[in-house]
């Protein structure tokens, strides 16, 4: 009797944990969003946090509607789950909690995307893949392992998703990554086009980054361990999901310390991510030995994976994700088949008679631990089921997208930022100064400044100086230096430093201003109420020239500037002897000779 009472207890007490668990999985999703807008630009922040958002709400729909049917209604043929709509035709005997757990899972999934794809992908694009990553991808690979299907009839092992979620997430990353194409000037390229140099972009915001590190990691005792059900499983499934993760944090420190001098501060955030990700599958079968195990690899594998994308792959992941989510995901998955223990307290509920196997449990110990090899290539041959799965899926995905919406914004949506041209949002950050390449607000051409072609070759010579105009013409130089000014929309400077390089100015400094004339701001809205926006961002550009003709830079930055509307540009040249003699005397004047 007494015996029946505790269980009865223990049973209440593990499904209200349950329950707690999927609350801390929904909230990493606070995580998700701190984390990809920190390792990104300010003008995009507000794009981010609405994708994040979307991310849940959206998969939320989809897999009331489908997903929850495909991944846990009746199996057909180990392939799918059956479709229905239980929860709107038996809703007082539905596995309420089942659903919710699932659910928060599943958007888990969807949001890794984001994140190797942000700062250059149309919103709606981003809807779209995310409900069909929610309603279709997720469900089908993941009632394989833990809906009753045949890679769980296998005894393929991922309890808490390394393969499922965050392998999933990654393959679907680094392929949208690889269409949707690198962000303007990631990529430093030769006349030939080849990549010559990678560029760094700081995110904004590394305080809010860290915040969201910390917010997934709490979240990740409810991923790994809300299912567990004894005290003595949890307590063994929190000890390596903490081991794991903090050890690659600090082998990542040390690496990058002696790689790079320092030690880097994002790397080491993406590698406590890594550890996290890496310890999910075979978080409930493996000891403390194979949590720290699983930890070094994944402090090197982080550091390693950021590596090879930005200089091998040349594939643009501007928050890691392809780096912590995939190559940690299959790491993981494959860890299982290496440290499975049935010291775990976990395993032998695993393994139950090790003929017969469900979701969630195991064929054997891993080869480290005297199963031989049979655990492992049930890892490797489910692993590579999912992802041939999932590449095809979400490549056909994609394509269609592309094909019907197009993936990316325009060039000048992405210079401006998506902030102000996806949501209206003139900056994330009202109040404050921030100093980028623009993410203030969007330019609105005044109907009056249509000049009739946007063809520089076409245009006459009175369009071309209405549209840039030369507002001091060079005067002979006996030194035959020049300074040159340029002032333009933030929109072109891209396509101006590139012009200008071509031409054979290497040196310039470019200065943020701001300023409007006949082609206004535009005023945009905050929750419904226009505000006042008079000032344009511009930029600056300086230039000093001997060598090359001062004719020859004058065209080329009227033509680069040029788009067939009055106040496209201005262009001011300064006799530069005159201007040093009189700023910095002779001498000055001289040493500024001997330079050029």
């Amino acid at each position: 009797m007494n015996e029946e009472i505790l269980s009865a207890i223990n049973s209440e007490v593990f499904g209200v944990w349950f329950l707690i668990g999927a609350a801390l999985v929904f909230w990493m999703q606070a995580g998700f969003a701190m984390v990809e807008t920190g390792f990104t630009r300010a003008k995009n922040s507000g794009n981010i946090l609405m994708k994040n958002l979307m991310d849940f709400c959206i998969g939320t729909i989809t897999f009331i509607l489908i997903g929850f049917g495909l991944f846990l209604g009746e199996d057909i043929v180990g392939l799918i789950g059956k479709p229905g709509f239980d929860v709107f035709t038996s809703f007082e005997s539905f596995d309420w909690s089942n659903f919710i757990f699932n659910l928060v899972f599943c958007a888990t999934t969807a949001t890794i995307v984001s994140g190797a794809m942000a700062e250059r992908t149309k919103f709606l694009s981003y809807c779209v893949y995310s409900a069909i990553i929610s309603g279709l991808i997720y469900p089908i690979e993941a009632h394989w392992t833990w809906g009753g299907g045949f890679l769980a009839q296998m005894g393929f092992h991922d309890f808490a998703g390394s393969a499922c979620i965050h392998m999933v997430g990654g393959i679907c990353a680094i392929i949208g990554a690889k269409m949707v194409g690198p962000r303007i000037g990631k990529f430093t390229k030769d006349k030939a086009g080849n990549i010559t140099k990678v560029n760094a972009f700081p995110g904004h915001n590394l305080p809010i980054g860290c915040l969201g590190v910390f917010i997934l990691w709490l979240g990740w005792y409810g991923f790994n361990g809300a299912a567990a059900v004894s005290v003595d499983e949890l307590g063994a499934i929190f000890v390596t999901t903490t081991i794991a993760p903090a050890v690659a944090t600090v082998v990542c420190m040390i690496f990058t310390w002696i790689k790079y001098g320092k030690p880097d501060v994002s790397m080491c955030l993406n590698a406590s991510l890594a550890g996290l990700v890496a310890v999910t599958a075979p978080c409930d079968v493996c000891d403390a030995f194979g949590s720290i195990v699983i930890g070094i690899v994944s402090g090197f594998l982080v550091v390693f994976g950021v590596w090879l994308l930005d200089n091998v792959l040349h594939i643009d992941d501007p928050v890691g994700a392809v780096a912590v989510h995939c190559m940690n995901g299959i790491w993981g998955t494959i860890a299982v088949g290496l440290f499975a223990t049935e010291t775990a307290p976990a395993f032998a509920r695993g393994y139950g008679d090790g003929v017969n196997f469900g979701a969630n449990q195991i064929a054997g110990e891993g080869l480290f631990y005297g199963g031989g090899f049979k655990q492992l290539g049930i890892q490797l041959l489910g692993m590579v089921i999912i992802i041939a799965f999932t590449a095809i899926a979400i490549t056909i995905t994609f394509t269609v997208i592309k094909a019907i919406f197009g993936l990316r914004v325009s060039e000048e949506e992405e210079i401006i930022g998506l902030d102000s041209t996806e949501h209206g949002l003139p900056s994330a950050y009202a109040g404050f100064s921030i100093m980028d390449i623009s993410n203030t607000m969007t330019m609105e051409e005044n109907a009056n400044t249509d000049l009739g072609t946007s063809d520089y070759e076409k245009a006459s010579d009175v369009q071309k100086k209405a549209a840039v105009p030369v507002m001091q013409a060079p005067v002979a130089s006996t030194s035959g230096i020049y300074n040159v000014v340029i002032l333009a929309k933030l929109s072109r400077y891209e396509k101006l430093r590139k012009a200008l390089n071509d031409l054979g100015v290497t040196g310039m400094t470019m200065t943020q201003v701001m300023g409007c004339g006949i082609q206004k701001g535009a005023g945009e809205r905050y929750r419904g109420v226009e505000m006042d926006a008079t000032l344009l961002p511009k930029v600056k550009v300086e230039v000093v020239v001997s060598k090359i003709p001062v004719s020859d830079v004058i065209e080329t930055v009227k033509k680069t500037l040029y788009t067939g509307h009055i106040g496209d540009g201005k262009i001011f040249v300064y006799n530069v002897d005159k201007v040093v003699k009189v700023r910095t005397g002779e001498e000055d004047f001289a040493a500024l000779q001997d330079v050029e």
